[in-house]
């Protein structure tokens, strides 16, 4: 193994490897490198050999001004650089290894060997240490990463010296001399400018720091990762381990970008395609960094022969680099249509569920179909647990299975390229994983209790697959195109379910839609025709129960070869129709509201629309239960209002509580919010001018809570508190089970407090003297002259039409969720409203 002695950190390093005395003196790169204007070194040239003590007491001889950076880190310091060059000094030719022979011609792989590239001159890019006043405040891109990494192989026992009986050891990597990357190969990539810019002076960059010796390094480990590949492709080693720095997969075609100066992998990739047209020609980059690689897919975008698979935080464009090519519908353009990949994940906190669940669905179905010819990896290790930068949690093993998983493929030739990283520690242990595997031992075992994948992670490796359906076989569920046969006449099939059970409680409750919505937003006319049903004398003197719940579920067992749904395998769930039927046949009136999954649907483009969240569910709910409330609740003669929210709907049903007084007046109709709970958050009532509020709402307020949800966590700091409600904690976790489970002590519920009201207005009609009076509740005067006088409701006996009922004055039309801003909400009776 070649000494690291040259890079001792109290002479050169002391900025970013502060283990030492500051130091003015420094090494002169030019001395170490050579003459970069002269020929490169060969192809398998030799790493020379450096006397470390000579080389430090020759190079402290010479004083250099140093160099500066340019533009601004991520710490935040202004950057600048210094355009001398320093002069070249000659040295002597390398000595020259030759890679072992094949052991055999019928091996697919030359030999058992895992190759392996570090050379310590690509440490000299490095912050100048006047640049690192604070120890702590040191640039991410460290020169210390990749001597961490090779030093933790070393001491792991899978490399030895740079000697040949070391490396003909069958348990250490084989050492692949690197070289500098050409001109015509670094242009393969990259244009003659950002070539010249690089060798001549650079300004203006973002995120980089520059130095005498940047121009050099880059050049290293590009040639670093060319050799690699090469060596891979050729057979002289079975797979390959680069670890070189500067990282490249952001390097623009035309600039530096992100800690990058030239992007490696498709330099190298470019070089294998041409030094081996029948060998290497289809290649797939697997970018596992936590960050998108723009250089990479830019470099590839229209090339039908490279498939770009991206794993990276995207955040909605929100995270380094900042570009919107880095989300799922950049699929590559002309004939390289379908051969860019990328997985965006939502957040960051992913880590080895989400990793290994998208390598599943997405990464190896896609790659295997692809078949390519040889496979590399842009190694970023800023995913790992531990790395700041990236916020994610993937440990050693899972990189170690997910190398595993890439060996399938190529005939095992695998490429494997550092790019990010920047936790020292997370890294090294990280590239281990993956050096271990590379060298065919098995991947250690992931934790026992692995969490299920976050469900924003389910719902972008999923959008991923609709997304390339069209261009991989194996990719389901296909996606439907506008030159499809059935495009015109499709049709969502939520509004058709909406529209049976609005035929089908109209068939045996005689049930109809509330008068159609004026609707003030485009495209909601269809969405919600069918949304609101109601008994026919729902305005009359009967108890009112007024339900708001998600549309009903669908089960479904997709075809097990072609991942299509059937509609003979597929099952229509409504739970919530048994409490429909119940309540009519025990003398209540009932308001059913379906509250859609989505209802901003523009136009009819048939493609995946994301449901509305949470929060916009329940402001609908809240908008929509306010105006039914003012226009046909609270008017009515109804003897007592139960409401019940179920799923996103309770929380607009606390809101309307919260924000409207005449919901919990004294004389308010309503006896109790009945709630169902699963992936909602519990909501709290809000009153700033009402202190007995929330003893109000724990009274009459029965939330049933899943068995799992994070409010019943015993490691939740908060307490219980009223203002939440009457919080149950159910034994089933959704929405159907719990409406199941709960059923007969819901129905006892709304019985008893039934029951508890005709009592309370019998023994008042017996007590009373003189003319009967209203129950407390009711006190509506009676109607003007003229307006329609309801009649009572005699089960059995038919009543006025339901046509004359929804005509009547008293009835206004149902508007677009909010109430009009003249309407008062004060008076209950219609006597003093605007109808």
């Amino acid at each position: 193994m070649e000494e690291d002695s040259i890079m001792e950190e109290d002479s050169i390093m002391v900025s970013t490897e502060p283990n030492g005395h500051h130091v003015t003196d420094t090494v002169v790169p030019s001395e170490i490198f050579g003459n970069p204007k002269g020929p490169p070194l060969k192809r398998r040239g030799q790493l020379p050999l450096h006397n470390s003590s000579k080389l430090l007491q020759s190079n402290h001889q010479h004083s250099h001004p140093g160099s500066r950076r340019t533009t601004k880190s991520p710490s935040g310091r202004s950057d600048k650089m210094s355009t001398s060059r320093p002069t070249p000094a000659r040295r002597s030719s390398p000595q020259v290894r030759i890679p072992p022979k094949p052991r055999s011609t019928a091996l697919p792989y030359a030999t058992s060997k895992t190759g392996l590239v570090y050379d310590p001159r690509m440490r000299f890019h490095a912050e100048p240490p006047d640049m690192s006043i604070n120890p702590d405040d040191i640039h991410p891109e460290d020169p210390r990463r990749i001597h961490s990494i090779f030093e933790e192989i070393q001491q792991a026992g899978l490399v030895g010296s740079s000697t040949s009986a070391d490396d003909a050891k069958e348990d250490h990597c084989w050492r692949i001399a690197t070289r500098y990357a050409t001109r015509p190969e670094i242009l393969l990539i990259h244009t003659e400018e950002h070539y010249d810019f690089l060798r001549d002076e650079a300004a203006g960059l973002d995120s980089i720091y520059f130095n005498h010796s940047t121009y050099e390094c880059a050049k290293l480990a590009a040639g670093g990762a060319i050799e690699a590949c090469k060596a891979v492709v050729e057979g002289s080693v079975r797979n390959a381990i680069a670890i070189i720095r500067p990282p490249g997969h952001h390097a623009e075609s035309t600039q530096p970008s992100g800690f990058c100066i030239f992007n490696n992998v498709p330099i190298a990739a470019r070089v294998c395609q041409n030094a081996f047209p029948e060998t290497c020609r289809k290649i797939l980059i697997l970018d596992w960094d936590v960050h998108h690689g723009n250089g990479i897919q830019h470099a590839f975008y229209d090339d039908p022969n490279v498939l770009y698979i991206s794993l990276h935080v995207f955040k909605d464009g929100n995270f380094y680099p900042n570009l919107p090519d880095g989300n799922l519908d950049f699929c590559g353009e002309g004939p390289g249509e379908g051969k860019n990949v990328n997985i965006p994940w939502a957040e960051h906190g992913m880590g080895d569920s989400e990793y290994l669940y998208a390598f599943q669905q997405v990464v190896m179905p896609i790659a295997t179909e692809f078949d390519p010819d040889l496979v590399i990896i842009s190694a970023g290790f800023d995913a790992a647990e531990g790395d700041l930068l990236g916020g994610c949690f993937v440990t050693p093993a899972c990189y170690g299975h997910m190398a595993h998983m890439l060996l399938r493929l190529a005939q095992g030739k695998l490429v494997v390229c550092l790019e990010g990283g920047y936790n020292l520690r997370s890294i090294a242990r990280s590239a281990l994983a993956v050096t271990r595997v590379l060298m065919l031992e098995p991947p250690d075992r992931l934790s026992e209790d692995l969490p299920h994948p976050k469900d924003s992670a389910v719902h972008t490796v999923e959008q991923v697959k609709r997304q390339h359906s069209k261009y991989w076989k194996n990719m389901y569920p296909k996606h439907l195109e506008k030159t499809d046969p059935g495009y015109k006449d499709a049709y969502r099939l939520h509004e058709i379910i909406r529209e049976w059970q609005s035929q089908r409680l109209s068939s045996e409750h005689s049930m109809v839609p509330l008068p159609p919505l004026q609707i003030n937003k485009a495209g909601l006319a269809q969405t919600f025709e069918h949304n609101i049903v109601a008994t026919p004398y729902f305005m009359e003197r009967h108890p009112l129960l007024v339900i708001f719940h998600d549309p009903p579920s669908i089960q479904d067992n997709p075809d097990p070869v072609t991942g299509k749904n059937e509609l003979h395998n597929t099952w229509l769930t409504d739970v919530t129709k048994r409490y429909i039927d119940w309540a009519i046949e025990n003398d209540f009136q009932v308001i059913d509201v379906n509250i859609p999954r989505i209802v901003a649907v523009e136009e009819a483009e048939i493609g995946y629309v994301r449901s509305d969240n949470s929060v916009a569910r329940a402001q609908q709910t809240r908008e929509l239960a306010g105006y039914l409330w003012d226009n046909y609740i609270e008017p009515n003669d109804a003897t007592q209002v139960f409401l019940m929210g179920i799923g996103d709907a309770y929380l607009g049903l606390v809101d309307l509580l919260s924000h409207n007084e005449n919901c919990t007046d004294p004389d308010s109709p309503v006896e109790c919010l009945i709630g169902f709970v699963a992936e909602t958050t519990i909501q709290s009532i809000k009153r700033a001018t009402d202190d007995t509020i929330a003893s109000w709402y724990y009274a009459r307020s029965k939330i049933f809570v899943k068995n799992t949800h994070f409010v019943w966590d015993p490691s939740r700091q908060r307490k219980m508190r009223k203002k939440l409600g009457n919080l149950i904690r159910s034994p089933e976790d959704t929405l159907d089970d719990m409406l199941e489970h709960h059923l007969e002590e819901v129905q006892t519920l709304l019985l008893e407090k039934k029951s508890e009201f005709e009592e309370t207005n019998d023994l008042s009609s017996r007590t009373d003297e003189g003319p009967q009076t209203m129950p407390t509740g009711l006190r509506s005067p009676p109607l003007p002259s003229g307006t329609y006088t309801p009649k009572h409701f005699e089960p059995g006996l038919r009543q006025e039409s339901v046509g004359d009922l929804l005509r009547s004055p008293r009835l206004p039309q149902l508007g677009m969720f909010s109430a009009s801003p003249h309407v008062s909400r004060s008076p209950r009776s219609p006597m003093k409203r605007n109808l």
